[in-house]
């Protein structure tokens, strides 16, 4: 794996090519038109890059796709990548181009003529996002090399990396979401979660983090509930970023919930494996937030994680539980498997209470309903605002992270309706991330806009994409950058 920021620019020199050892990649258009640096290339290897644009193997490639030439005649490198993207392609294409030469690159060293490719910093921002690899806690093998160097060929090389340097920010934050889904709930506890976070203080965030006892008197007895079974402390981490002067700031919060068993509601054995990810909510905070302060962005925003374990124990709730939150309503918890938006209800209400945000946005890993309604490619949305909706929607297309918004309703909200309490924390199996979503919109006040985001089916995947290997995939961090950055800097 190679650091985004650790990707080199320099000047276009095709003098030396042949000399170039690892792997290279050159582009050719659409048309099979090929540009300066594929012109010298196909020279040094006896015409073999035309050969290529005149087979049909060329024709079938898509836009972005990639054929490799292994060990050709007259040059030193293991092989070429022969790209086929337009010079003035679409993003979305040339980030796509990146991940192709991501995936063949494995560890060897590769040089990218991107020459004068108007799309040359989204290259690198592809090729950066699928080079991720989560190998900490497997043992090197003896044939295991080290990352292989990253450099690119351009004009107005200096240009270009300033250009590429708040992307490389973003790709970090993507990579800090990766790391924390992936990892173990052995390794990840809510203690390591927070001290991880608590060290993004030397990027120039101010960090709190709130234990349990203060927890307690505050009322967070919502959030508290979820982890009485669990030995591992519960907590609420506050992270600040205060770029943009006296403004109220905009405020991230997420659904840290390092391990689900389900509590006494226990989950079934099979795949209980994948709630390791149930923080991602919680994760997708962390990395926009050390994006932020990685390209020290001109906005005010806080991010306010929940760390909890649900785990089942002679002291984990029970259903039928009644707990008041801080807001200071009651809820019967029937099915302590519904424990994220009890951990979310709680910390929701003291982010307003606390920053009077100008909106708000939270990120949970929250029910397998969304799941069945939108598969792997969409995340649900969830709002009572129209306007940051669309703005947030419209950020999302823009960073190709797929997203849609669903129906909420008096309707659905009834079904909250509880004999004994304020409500009930589930509405039964019918729409069941709409009546988990306007559980939360229970504790967002009307003046507030918001959003809810259920992660549940974009957080992790079982196959890979353009831009991610399997595993986490860090959705979310791409969209809310942009979505800052667009509307929320000064």
């Amino acid at each position: 794996m190679t650091s985004p920021s650790e990707i080199q620019f320099h000047e276009t020199d095709l003098a030396d090519l042949g000399g170039l050892t690892g792997k290279i990649a050159v582009f050719v258009d659409n048309e099979g038109r090929i540009n300066p640096a594929a012109k010298r290339m196909n020279s040094l290897t006896k015409g073999s890059i035309a050969r290529l644009i005149a087979s049909e193997v060329f024709t079938k490639l898509k836009p972005g796709e990639g054929h490799a030439l292994s060990f050709p005649a007259g040059l030193a490198a293991q092989g070429v990548l022969v790209v086929k993207l337009d010079r003035r392609s679409d993003v979305k294409t040339a980030r796509k181009a990146g991940g192709a030469i991501a995936k063949w690159r494995a560890q060897d060293d590769v040089t990218v003529l991107a020459g004068s490719n108007a799309r040359a910093t989204d290259i690198a921002y592809g090729l950066a996002l699928r080079g991720y690899d989560f190998k900490v806690h497997k043992t090197p093998g003896k044939d295991d090399k080290p990352a292989g160097k990253v450099s690119f060929m351009v004009d107005k090389a200096e240009a270009v990396a300033r250009a590429a340097q708040p992307m490389a920010a973003v790709a970090e934050g993507v990579f800090f979401t990766r790391d924390l889904v992936n990892e173990p709930a052995n390794i990840l506890t809510t203690t390591d979660f927070a001290a991880r976070l608590a060290a993004m203080q030397e990027l120039g965030l101010n960090v709190t983090i709130l234990e349990e006892a203060e927890l307690e008197k505050m009322g967070m007895r919502a959030l508290l509930g979820v982890g009485m079974g669990s030995e591992t402390p519960s907590k609420v981490v506050v992270m600040e970023w205060n770029g943009g002067g006296d403004e109220a700031p905009f405020a991230l919060v997420g659904k840290g919930v390092v391990f689900d068993t389900g509590g006494i509601s226990l989950k079934p054995a099979a795949g209980m494996e994948d709630m390791t990810m149930d923080m991602g909510g919680a994760g997708v905070v962390a990395g926009v937030m050390r994006a932020l302060a990685l390209r020290r962005a001109k906005a005010n925003v806080v991010g306010v994680v929940g760390l909890v374990e649900n785990m089942p124990d002679g002291r984990a709730q029970r259903p039928g539980d009644v707990v008041k939150s801080m807001k200071g309503d009651t809820i019967e918890v029937i099915n302590t498997d519904a424990e994220g938006r009890l951990v979310l209800a709680d910390i929701l209400w003291y982010t307003q209470e606390t920053y009077k945000p100008t909106g708000m946005i939270n990120l949970a890993t929250l029910t397998g309903a969304v799941i069945i309604g939108l598969g792997h490619e969409n995340a649900g949305v969830f709002s009572n605002n129209d306007d940051l909706c669309h703005k947030f929607l419209q950020a999302a297309a823009r960073e190709d992270e797929g997203a849609w918004r669903m129906p909420m309703g008096q309707a659905y909200d009834d079904l909250l309706k509880s004999r004994i309490a304020d409500m009930k924390n589930v509405g039964g199996r019918p729409a069941g991330s709409i009546t988990a979503a306007q559980f939360l919109k229970r504790f967002v006040k009307d003046e507030t806009p918001w959003i809810h985001l259920d992660i549940a089916g974009v957080a992790l995947r079982t196959d890979e994409t353009d831009l991610a290997p399997k595993g986490a995939t860090g959705w979310g961090v791409r969209a809310l950058d942009r979505l800052i950055r667009d509307q929320f800097e000064v």
